[in-house]
C-alpha cells in the first residue's frame, strides 16, 4: 500500500520517454553522468591536497602563551606599564 509497484514504474517510465523522447534523456543521461565523474575526481583531488597540509588558513597556528611571551619580548615597555597599572 506505501510502495511502488514495477507497473507503476513502467507507466511513469513510458510517460517520460513520450515527452522527452529518447534522444534527450540520453543526451541528459550522458550529461548527468559525465558531472558525477567530475565531483568524484574533484572530491579525490581534494582529499589528495588535502593530505599534505592540515591547514585551512595561509597563517601559522600559535598558542596565546606563545603570543604573550612574543609580544612582551617585542615590547618590553609595555609589560612595564602594565605592572605599574595592577599595583594601582
Amino acid at each position: 500500500m506505501g510502495g511502488i509497484s514495477v507497473w507503476q514504474l513502467l507507466i511513469v517510465v513510458l510517460i517520460v520517454v513520450l515527452l522527452f523522447g529518447t534522444k534527450k534523456l540520453r543526451g541528459l543521461g550522458g550529461d548527468l553522468g559525465s558531472a558525477v565523474k567530475g565531483f568524484k575526481k574533484a572530491m579525490s583531488d581534494d582529499e589528495k591536497d588535502g593530505d599534505k597540509d592540515q591547514q585551512d588558513a595561509d597563517f601559522k597556528q600559535e598558542s596565546l602563551s606563545a603570543k604573550k611571551e612574543q609580544s612582551e619580548t617585542v615590547n618590553p615597555e609595555h609589560q612595564e606599564k602594565t605592572k605599574d597599572n595592577d599595583r594601582v
